[in-house]
C-alpha cells in the first residue's frame, strides 16, 4: 500500500489497474515539475541571453563564463548541491522546488544559446530603425527584437521542454515522488517490476507527444513576422 491505495497482485491487468492511480499522481508531480523547471529555464535563459549581450565586457565575459559552467557540470551534481550545500548556509528549500530550480537552472543555459540565435536572426535595420524612432534600448529589447525572435525559436523550445520532462526522474534522489520513483516503489513492494515500469514508459509517450503536438501547434500559430505588442 501507497498513499492509502491497496493493489492486487492477482493477474496483471487487475494489478495494472490497482496502481493506475497511484501512478497517475506520480505522473502529476512529474508534469508540475516539468513545467516549474521550463518556467526557470525561460526566465533564466532570457535573463543570461541579454546579460551575454551586453556591450560591457565586464557584464557580458561572467555572464558567459556562468552559463558555460552550468552547462559543463551534471544536472545531478547542481541538484545535490542545491539540496544539500545550501542548508549548510541557512537555506533550505523543499525537495520538489530545489528539483525544479535544478532542472531550470540547468536548461537557462541552453535556452540562452535559443535566444541568442533568434535574437541574432534579427536584421540590424530593426534596431536602426528603433533608434531612429528614439527607443530606449531596453524598449527596443522588448518590442522589436524579442517579439520577433520568440516564433523563431517555438521549436528549439518544445525540444528543451520534451527533455526536462524525461529528467524529472532524476529528482528521486531527492526524495520526489516522481512518476518513476513511484514505480519502483511499487515495483520494490511487489516484486514485479515489469507492469509499473511498462505502464510508466507508456505515460511518458503520451505526454512527450501531447508537448510536442502543443509546440508544433504554437508553431504553426504564432505569426512568423513576429507577436504584436499593443
Amino acid at each position: 500500500m501507497l498513499f492509502g491505495i491497496e493493489w492486487d497482485t492477482s493477474s496483471d491487468l487487475a494489478f495494472a489497474i490497482s496502481i493506475l492511480p497511484i501512478l497517475l499522481r506520480g505522473m502529476i508531480v512529474t508534469i508540475q515539475a516539468t513545467f516549474l523547471g521550463f518556467f526557470v529555464a525561460l526566465v533564466l535563459g532570457l535573463i543570461f541571453a541579454a546579460l551575454k549581450a551586453a556591450p560591457l565586457k565586464i557584464i557580458s565575459w561572467p555572464a558567459g563564463v556562468l552559463t558555460e559552467f552550468i552547462r559543463d557540470t551534471p544536472l545531478l551534481i547542481q541538484l545535490f548541491f542545491l539540496y544539500y550545500v545550501l542548508p549548510e548556509y541557512g537555506l533550505v528549500l523543499p525537495a520538489f522546488l530545489t528539483g525544479a530550480l535544478a532542472l531550470g537552472l540547468q536548461y537557462s543555459a541552453y535556452t540562452a544559446e535559443v535566444y541568442r540565435a533568434g535574437i541574432e536572426a534579427i536584421a540590424k535595420g530593426q534596431h536602426e530603425a528603433a533608434r531612429a524612432l528614439n527607443f530606449t534600448s531596453l524598449r527596443t529589447f522588448t518590442h522589436v527584437v524579442l517579439p520577433q525572435a520568440v516564433p523563431r525559436i517555438i521549436p528549439a523550445m518544445g525540444n528543451y521542454l520534451v527533455s526536462i520532462m524525461k529528467d524529472v526522474p532524476v529528482l528521486s534522489v531527492v526524495t520526489v515522488l516522481e512518476m518513476l520513483n513511484v514505480a519502483q516503489i511499487v515495483g520494490d513492494r511487489t516484486f514485479n517490476y515489469l507492469i509499473p515500469l511498462s505502464m510508466v514508459g507508456g505515460l511518458y509517450m503520451i505526454m512527450t507527444l501531447v508537448a510536442s503536438g502543443g509546440v508544433r501547434w504554437l508553431d504553426q500559430t504564432l505569426p512568423k513576422r513576429g507577436l504584436s505588442l499593443k
